[in-house]
């Protein structure tokens, strides 16, 4: 199941000119910014391990006063009052490490997008064909790395965020991983893909397979036959409803393969790190599907066709 493509060699791409004097500041100048990036997460990382240090130290104190308690077997008003303010700094403490967190995520998420930024920048150059395990292992690398959305409380997880899908009006940035629905040899399949830019008034998207045997294979699309990836992966224990629900017809990206195929969500994840559960539909099996498989939330995505080809 899925494109089998085989690529001869590790083929490193065309020699390649020297840098301009233009391309080597805006390098430095990246560089320098991740560094700066590098050394703020640094210290963001250990006032979440003070934070965290403290925080422990008080819901040790919580657990103490409720021991007392038990054993006294009475609810006195100064342990009323003291459980009052232990609970009220508890709470101050999360909130404060919760922020911490999300500002060390944005360092990531900047970082990244820098060397994104920098890899496009590169784009026109001729691209070394890939063999197909360091392909494998960049998408498996590229799912684990997928930021967690962390909700404030009574927050709503964004479009993109697990199974939340896109706005109607939202357009796939340069770089973005997407679905692609794309034709060859009179059969359609759903493909993965990089979007190399969108065209608004044709409201068509040019996208690379990320899978393409000479380095680049480019399809220009409508925007109806692309659905972006997710950008955020959905937390299980506080954001439950952004994940696909059991039974949902989905399409999902064949494990070791570079194409999407419908399937039925077999079992959600129960936590963070947890991959989808899925169920391929395949004719080779009696009832029609495959056994179970695990597909990370990145590379499961909302059903757009109707009916079964």
């Amino acid at each position: 199941m899925g494109r089998t493509k085989t690529n001869s060699g590790g083929g490193g791409g065309a020699s390649q000119s020297p840098m301009t004097s233009e391309g080597s500041t805006s390098t430095a100048v990246a560089e320098t910014r991740i560094k700066d990036l590098l050394k703020e997460l640094y210290g963001l990382i250990h006032q979440i391990q003070d934070e965290r240090a403290q925080g422990e130290h008080n819901l040790t104190n919580i657990s103490k006063t409720h021991e007392r308690m038990q054993q006294e077997q009475k609810i006195t008003p100064y342990y009323k009052n003291k459980l009052k303010g232990l609970y009220k700094t508890a709470m101050q403490d999360a909130e404060l490490e919760a922020e911490l967190l999300r500002k060390a995520l944005d360092k990531i998420t900047e970082v990244k997008s820098i060397r994104e930024n920098r890899r496009l920048a590169d784009s026109d150059r001729p691209k070394p064909i890939m063999r197909r395990g360091v392909l494998m292992s960049m998408l498996q690398q590229n799912a684990q790395t997928l930021p967690l959305w962390v909700s404030k409380p009574g927050e709503r997880p964004p479009p993109l965020c697990g199974a939340m899908p896109a706005d109607n009006n939202y357009v796939a940035k340069p770089g973005d991983k997407v679905a692609a629905r794309v034709k060859s040899d009179d059969e359609e399949n759903w493909i993965l893909a990089e979007v190399v830019n969108f065209n608004s008034s044709s409201n068509k998207y040019d996208v690379d397979d990320i899978d393409a045997d000479e380095g680049k294979e480019r399809h220009t699309l409508s925007k109806r036959r692309i659905v972006p990836l997710p950008i955020w992966k959905a937390n299980p224990e506080t954001d439950p409803d952004a994940l696909f629900t059991k039974d949902t017809l989905v399409l999902a990206l064949y494990p070791q393969t570079t194409c999407f195929y419908r399937a039925l969500i077999h079992e959600p994840p129960r936590k963070p790190q947890d991959d989808y559960s899925v169920l391929f539909e395949d004719t080779s099996y009696p009832d029609g599907y495959s056994p179970p498989l695990l597909v990370a939330q990145r590379y499961v995505i909302c059903c757009k066709e109707d009916k079964k080809k």
